[in-house]
């Protein structure tokens, strides 16, 4: 397998997925809602995944996709040649906004993440990873993250985990929201997975997230040094939902020991 070739397929149809997805704000973004109110789909993202499929499959009709919209195969394993993809991660922005919207990628070999990509439509900026080459955004390579006290910390995390709900010991988290430098929400996981591994944001934490959410954002993690887990302190399950966090690797276990709590 030459991941260097998979690698420049990958970024010619992200980019050429990115113009396409530009291209639709000129003509009607067909709006519906999925789980609940605040779940959205459009027919952008519907159009994107079925774009990403059929490139694919045109360059190796052996390679299996799993995509949040559900046009891919049904997966049970990540065995072989796997492709987990967000076509648009963050529709509410991009409905709403119409920026702070990623495409995020993943390319796995029998479980392994091999090839990384989260991809800023608006801004055409791409953070990217090859396994045991390292991490780059854009042209310039990311650097391995530097350990820092949680006190200077910059945390990336959704308010309605602050307030009383049932997942999680908002007391705890309002500690941690006390004890950091900062917090900061984008309305995109993979955008703020993006920031982790860059080091604008030195942390990240959800209480849900699926596998196409953060599916290329963990390859990229481990190429600068950052940890992703679940809440649990347990490796990423790439096949079902679960809770998330993404840290500096100085501050992950002190977050997941001291300010952690699920119910």
């Amino acid at each position: 397998m030459d991941l260097r070739e998979i690698d420049q397929f990958a970024k010619d149809i992200i980019f050429e997925a990115g113009k396409r997805i530009r291209d639709a704000f000129s003509y009607d973004i067909k709006v519906e809602t999925k789980a609940d109110a605040n779940d959205l789909v459009t027919n952008i993202d519907r159009e994107t995944e079925l774009f990403f499929i059929d490139k694919i499959k045109a360059f190796n009709p052996n390679h299996k996709i799993l995509g949040e919209e559900g046009m891919g195969e049904g997966i049970e394993s990540l065995d072989g040649s796997v492709w987990i993809i967000d076509p648009i991660d963050g529709t509410m922005n991009f409905v709403k906004q119409h920026r702070h919207f990623m495409i995020t990628i993943g390319f796995f070999v029998d479980g392994i993440g091999k090839l990384g990509y989260i991809f800023d439509v608006m801004r055409e900026d791409l953070f990217y990873a090859i396994e045991g080459e390292g991490a780059w955004y854009n042209d310039s390579p990311l650097r391995k993250l530097k350990p820092l006290p949680l006190e200077e910390a910059v945390i990336g995390i959704n308010a309605s985990w602050i307030a009383p709900n049932r997942r999680v010991n908002h007391e705890k988290m309002i500690e941690l929201v006390h004890k950091v430098r900062g917090t900061r929400s984008y309305g995109s996981a993979a955008m703020e997975i993006a920031f982790v591994v860059s080091g604008k944001l030195d942390a990240y934490i959800s209480m849900r997230l699926s596998p196409w959410d953060i599916g290329g954002g963990t390859i990229i993690a481990k190429e600068v040094g950052a940890i992703a887990t679940n809440l649990k302190g347990e490796p990423c399950n790439l096949l079902v939902q679960d809770t998330f966090i993404i840290a500096n690797p100085s501050i992950h276990q002190e977050i997941l020991t001291n300010y952690i709590e699920e119910k």
